[in-house]
């Protein structure tokens, strides 16, 4: 049940592998689909599956208890490697990012195969704790033992659509005014292009090549993030009594690969970005094998 839930999600992540290495439709499209997608499609499905999640549900208090616990835990052991191996600070942030960061269009594109629309509402609310969460923390540790100011630190919380539309999707919700009229259907329409154009592009965006640069290095990332991070995630959520729906959640979103986007900060930052690259490239990949048995073990 579970492979056959989620191997469409990977099939439109081949496809989109493919596309892009046959030049198709166009090298240019990729960049303006994501940046359509990122600022547009993919924070209107945010707004509206926030602005109807029950927030007031303990359930939801402890999905969010669970992510932030799994995600400070994971940076505390992995800032104590870092000082025992003497990792630089562009290393340590890429490494550190393939642990914590998750690619979000693939975890709502599992979560709603599995789940449907009440997996979906908290998983919104998982990203509205844990995106702001793992930027701030990449960011110091990419900065290392540079002085992070308050505007380098704040300006990529402010400037990412993703938090934006958290913030608007939760406020929507607490003050009971919802959606405003009509406009829900917009958003729907919106929202549901964002997942299949997304996953096309993070099938566009891989760069196998970079994944045989330093392999050991990247697999065994790879093997903390796809396995032990879940298997740590499911231990507490079993503590905080977490429902099936919950876990589902949670599981799938350390189960997943990182973020695409972590290059981007990595790069600006200074940081190793091939490495980062090939994390990327190496986690998507290998999550065909390991999404599925993390899964079926966890949930």
């Amino acid at each position: 049940m579970i492979i056959t839930a989620i191997w469409p999600v990977f099939a439109l992540i081949l496809i989109g592998f493919l596309l892009r290495r046959t030049a198709f439709p166009d090298p240019a499209f990729w960049p303006a689909a994501e940046k359509l997608n990122y600022f547009l499609l993919f924070p209107a499905l945010l707004v509206l599956n926030l602005s109807k999640a029950p927030l007031d549900d303990p359930a939801i208090l402890n999905l969010g208890g669970a992510v932030l616990a799994t995600i400070l835990i994971v940076t505390a052991a992995t800032a104590l490697i870092a000082r025992m191996r003497g990792w630089n600070a562009a290393r340590h942030g890429p490494l550190l990012q393939g642990l914590i960061r998750f690619n979000t269009y693939l975890g709502l594109a599992v979560a709603a195969s599995l789940g449907g629309p009440d997996a979906v509402a908290r998983a919104a609310v998982l990203m509205a704790i844990a995106v702001p969460t793992v930027n701030v923390l990449s960011v110091f540790a990419l900065a290392g033992g540079r002085s992070v100011g308050l505007r380098q630190l704040i300006r990529p919380l402010v400037r990412n659509p993703l938090i934006l539309a958290c913030l608007i999707g939760i406020a929507l919700s607490v003050s009971d005014i919802g959606t405003p009229p009509y406009s829900g259907e917009i958003l729907d329409f919106l929202g549901a292009a964002s997942l299949p154009l997304g996953l096309l592009c993070v099938g566009a965006a891989l760069k196998p090549d970079t994944a045989r640069r330093e392999t050991v290095a990247i697999l065994a990332n790879s093997a903390a993030r796809l396995l032990a991070v879940p298997a740590l995630a499911f231990a507490i959520g079993t503590l905080l009594g977490l429902g099936r729906t919950e876990m589902l959640v949670l599981v799938t979103f350390t189960a997943i690969p990182t973020a695409a986007t972590a290059y981007v900060l990595t790069t600006q930052m200074k940081g190793d970005g091939t490495l980062m690259a090939g994390l990327t490239t190496a986690q998507t990949v290998l999550a065909v094998l390991t999404l599925p048995l993390a899964l079926y073990w966890f949930v």
